[in-house]
């Protein structure tokens, strides 16, 4: 009851700030709004979807209501909703609607707009959204970082900024089933190593052995949390000179190998270091028994890069013994339609298996054409999520720890930066119409220079010991060995 009158109180205080508004006239059609959330599905834990109108105006009110509240706001610019508010309104709306009614203000007059949905779900989000943060070009970084946000509001806060490493590349960051506990990251240059968080405890590795291709790159945990696969890749880039494709990014060559968490070795199959084939983008199988991987015949590069296609494909992983079944099976064949697939993700439920398909190659950031597909495991059907395709770019996706949830890069926008998307997934497999990562003010995606990269839910903040990770980075890492 405390709470209950809080919030009714801070409703009628709120409400007495907005003046009561005459409609002169009502528009036939909804609200065209930015960010688009007319009838996007949401967590009942999302922190407000704060939008405006396309639209020349002084003034908005705002009316929000569900079945048992309501929330009245009237400001200058654009919705700013708030946040505890916004919070109530949502717990009383899990399974069912919000309704939204918006009003512009017009040379003194009120217009008003036919209502919008969105609909509240009772499946909730992780807590928290880890990325990195990045100049879109890709060839210099001069500055980034990986940064972590809070996802009931909108807290961010730093895990790694590259202030720390001059001249330093942070990237690659990887979590155990969405566990800020147990963590990989790559810092690249002169004092970098692999960033390795077990249950909070902290190594920086040396990854680069006499008889491995290069460092540590792609990772993927193990859901033992125990190995980590990891690629082996000798990259490179090359800049277009039209103005629709502007960075292509292939591999002269690349491998996949596991590491052994406990024992310090890297674990090497064969059928995943081929001289004659391109191995990349390693994910483990929720049971932890399969590795899924991408796999290429093997071309002259970069002369030959529009040739290359990458098919989905699959090995036996044994976790007690560590060791590799000898069957790779292609699950698969986008060689056969031209197509090439990268980033596999099971989904942690184990029914699907999601990737992005483009043209060609495995760089899928600058591809227009990329597009996010579903395998369904038990009927191995592939599908386009047609739900959540544009126009541009969708790329890299990750799933939430219920497989409710995936948040996904896309170049939507401008075509020019990522930004998250998150959309919801039900017991069928029906995609909700998805929605852009909520900002506290609008114009943040319009004033922001960087792009979202990798975007990874966790179940909480990742807390690294900045002065001991900068110790160990000037120390002596430790270096990793070979499986005999």
């Amino acid at each position: 009851m405390k709470n209950l009158f809080i919030l009714i109180s801070a409703m009628v205080l709120l409400n007495a700030c907005n003046e009561t508004i005459k409609v002169k006239e009502t528009y036939s059609s909804a609200p065209d709004l930015y960010p688009d959330y007319n009838g996007v599905t949401i967590p009942f834990n999302i922190a407000p979807l704060n939008f405006k109108v396309n639209d020349e105006y002084s003034k908005i009110d705002v009316v929000l209501e569900s079945k048992s509240e309501s929330l009245h706001i009237q400001q200058n610019e654009f919705a700013d909703i708030p946040v505890d508010s916004w919070k109530e309104l949502l717990n009383s709306s899990k399974g069912d609607s919000i309704r939204i009614t918006v009003s512009v203000q017009k040379n003194n007059a009120w217009y008003a707009y036919q209502p919008f949905y969105i609909h509240v779900c009772e499946d909730a989000v992780d807590d928290y959204l880890a990325y990195r943060l990045i100049a879109p070009g890709y060839e210099v970084y001069s500055k980034m970082g990986i940064y972590q946000r809070s996802l009931q509001d909108f807290e961010q806060d730093a895990i790694y900024e590259n202030t720390l490493v001059q001249g330093s590349c942070v990237n690659c960051h990887s979590f155990k089933q969405g566990s800020a506990k147990d963590m990989s990251m790559h810092i690249r240059g002169k004092l970098g190593g692999t960033v390795l968080l077990t249950n909070n405890k902290m190594e920086v590795l040396k990854t680069k052995t006499d008889s491995t291709l290069s460092k540590f790159v792609y990772p993927y945990w193990h859901p033992s949390g125990n190995y980590i696969a990891y690629t082996l890749n000798d990259t490179h880039q090359v800049f277009h000179s039209s103005n629709n494709k502007r960075v292509e990014v292939f591999d002269n060559a690349s491998d996949v190998i596991v590491y052994d968490i406990n024992k310090n070795e890297i674990i090497k199959c064969e059928a995943l270091m081929s001289d004659s084939v391109f191995e990349t983008f390693p994910s483990f199988s929720p049971d932890g028994k399969t590795l899924y991987f991408c796999s290429a015949k093997m071309e002259v590069m970069p002369m030959e890069y529009t040739k290359v296609h990458y098919n989905l494909c699959s090995i036996g992983f044994d976790p007690e013994s560590g060791t590799f079944s000898n069957k790779v099976d292609t699950l698969f064949r986008a060689a056969d339609i031209g197509k090439s697939v990268t980033f596999p993700r099971p989904s942690p439920d184990g029914k699907y298996l999601m990737f992005t398909l483009v043209d060609y190659g495995n760089f899928s950031i600058w591809h227009k054409e990329a597009d996010l597909y579903l395998l369904n495991t038990e009927t191995n059907q592939v599908r386009s999520i047609n739900e959540v395709n544009s126009d541009d770019t969708e790329s890299y996706h990750s799933w939430s720890t219920n497989s409710k949830w995936f948040v996904f890069s896309s170049r939507r926008l401008d075509g020019l930066y990522t930004r998250p998307f998150i959309a919801h997934i039900d017991n069928e497999g029906k995609v909700g119409k998805p929605f852009l990562l909520p900002q506290q003010n609008i114009s943040h995606y319009d004033d922001l220079l960087f792009s979202y990269n990798i975007p990874e839910f966790i179940t909480e903040k990742v807390n690294i010991d900045i002065p001991e990770l900068e110790k160990k980075l000037e120390g002596e890492k430790k270096q990793v060995g070979i499986r005999q």
